[in-house]
C-alpha cells in the first residue's frame, strides 16, 4: 500500500518497545506515523513525557485506547492501523484479570467500533505465540500432539518435559499457524480474543486484517520489569552487575527469540504485501534456543563466563516448556526472512544495557559499537 502520497499509519501503543522501533522503520520507508499511547507513569515517569528514543518525526497523541474520543481523534485521516497496545505478561495476568481483559480485549473492541465509522485500508494486529500454549509435539512413532498441558503435579515432581496422555515421551516440533490455540494464561486468552474479534469484524465489514503472532522479541529499549517479555534484558543486566542469571526449571526450555529489527520489518512487509490480508503469520527467527544457551552467550559477551547460571528448579504459573516457530508462511507470503542472528542481536542488546547502567550510575562504561538497525548473519 506504500505510495508517493505518504500514507499515515496509526500505531496504538507506539511509544513502547516494539512501537518505537516500528515508528523508525516506517518513517525510514517514507510513511507518516501517528502514535496513540497513554505513556503510563511506570514506564515513562510521572510527567508521562515522550521517550527520548522515539523518533521526533512521529506524531504522538496521549490517550488510552479505551477512550472513544481519543481513538476517533487518532484515526482521523489514518490509512492503516497497527494495533500494538496491550498489557503484557503471562504471570501477572493470572492475578490482574480485570486489567488485562479491560485493556487488551475491551480496548480492542473500542478500536474496532471506531473503525466501523472510520475504516482504514489495512488493520494489522500484534498477537503472541502465547495463544498456542505449548508448541507442537510428536512421539517417536510420528503421532502428533497439538494440545499438551503439563499438570502442576508433574512440575512439582520435576517432570519438566510434557508427555502424551498415555505418558509417552514426546518431542517438540516447529509450530505452524494451523496449530490449535490453547491459551494457558489470561494474557494469552486476551490475545486470542484480539485475534478473533479483529478477524471477524474485518471479514464482516471489509477491513483487510492481518494477524502477526510474535514470538519472544528482544532488543534495545526493552524494559526488564516484565519477567517474560524482558527476560533477556534482565539476564544482561544481572551479568553486567556481576550477578548470575536465574533460570527457571532446568533451563532447557526452548523458545524462538526474534530481534526487534526483524519483527518491525515484518509489520512493514505486512502493510506492503497484498497477500497478507486475511492471513495469520508467525514472526520469529525459526531457530529454537534454550535458556541455558542464551545465558551462555550473554556470559561470553559480557565477559562473565565465571558466573554460572543459577538453576532454580522452580516453575512459573502460565509458563510453557517448548514453543518455536514454523515461519514458512511468512517467508512465502510476506517475503519475510530473519536477518539478525541471535549472537549479533545479543551484542546489540548488551551494548544498550551497558549504556543504561552507565547512565544510572553516572559512571563511564565502554559501549561497543554494535547499535544498528540492520545486524546481519
Amino acid at each position: 500500500m506504500h505510495t508517493d502520497t505518504s500514507p499515515t499509519i496509526l500505531i496504538t501503543g507506539g511509544a513502547g518497545f516494539i512501537g518505537s522501533h516500528l515508528a523508525t522503520e516506517l518513517l525510514q520507508h517514507g510513511y507518516q506515523v501517528r502514535i496513540l499511547d497513554n505513556l503510563i507513569p511506570r514506564v515513562h515517569g510521572p510527567e508521562r513525557r515522550r521517550p527520548d528514543y522515539l523518533d521526533r518525526r512521529a506524531e504522538v497523541i496521549v490517550g488510552d485506547i479505551r477512550d472513544t474520543h481519543r481513538m476517533k481523534e487518532a484515526l482521523d485521516g489514518a490509512d492503516a492501523v497497527i494495533h500494538l497496545a496491550a498489557v503484557v505478561g503471562e504471570r501477572s495476568s493470572m492475578y490482574r484479570l480485570e486489567k488485562y481483559m479491560s485493556v487488551n480485549t475491551a480496548g480492542t473492541a473500542v478500536l474496532l467500533e471506531a473503525l466501523l465509522d472510520q475504516p482504514v485500508e489495512r488493520l494489522i494486529v500484534a498477537s503472541s505465540s502465547a495463544v498456542y500454549g505449548e508448541g507442537l509435539y510428536c512421539s517417536y512413532n510420528g503421532t502428533v500432539y497439538p494440545k499438551i498441558q503439563r499438570t502442576p503435579g508433574e512440575a512439582a515432581r520435576g517432570g519438566w518435559e510434557p508427555r502424551s496422555p498415555d505418558g509417552e515421551v514426546i518431542y517438540p516440533l516447529p509450530t505452524p499457524e494451523t496449530k490449535e490455540a490453547s491459551p494457558l494464561s489470561v494474557y494469552a486468552i486476551s490475545k486470542h480474543d484480539q485475534e478473533e474479534m479483529c478477524r471477524l469484524i474485518g471479514e464482516v465489514y471489509g477491513i483487510p486484517t492481518t494477524i502477526l503472532r510474535l514470538f519472544p522479541v528482544y532488543g534495545p529499549h526493552q524494559g526488564h520489569l516484565n519477567p517474560y517479555s524482558g527476560m533477556l534484558t534482565e539476564y544482561a543486566s544481572r551479568l553486567l552487575q556481576d550477578l548470575p542469571v536465574l533460570l527457571f526449571e532446568d533451563g532447557y526450555q526452548q523458545r524462538d527469540f526474534v530481534s526487534v529489527y526483524d519483527a518491525v520489518r515484518a509489520f512493514r512487509l505486512a502493510l506492503e504485501s497484498p497477500g497478507a490480508a486475511g492471513g495469520t503469520f508467525n514472526i520469529a527467527s525459526g531457530r529454537p534456543c534454550t535458556f541455558r544457551t542464551v545465558a551462555g552467550l550473554l556470559a561470553a559477551i559480557t565477559g562473565r563466563q565465571h558466573l554460572a547460571p543459577e538453576i532454580t528448579g522452580t516453575s512459573r504459573t502460565g509458563d510453557i516448556r517448548h514453543c518455536f516457530a514454523d515461519i514458512g508462511r511468512a517467508r512465502e507470503v510476506l517475503g519475510y526472512e530473519p536477518e539478525v542472528t541471535l549472537e549479533a542481536g545479543l551484542l546489540d542488546l548488551v551494548a544498550w544495557v551497558e549504556a543504561e547502567i552507565a547512565g544510572r550510575r553516572k559512571v563511564p562504561v565502554p559501549v561497543r559499537a554494535f547499535g544498528s538497525s540492520r545486524l546481519r548473519v
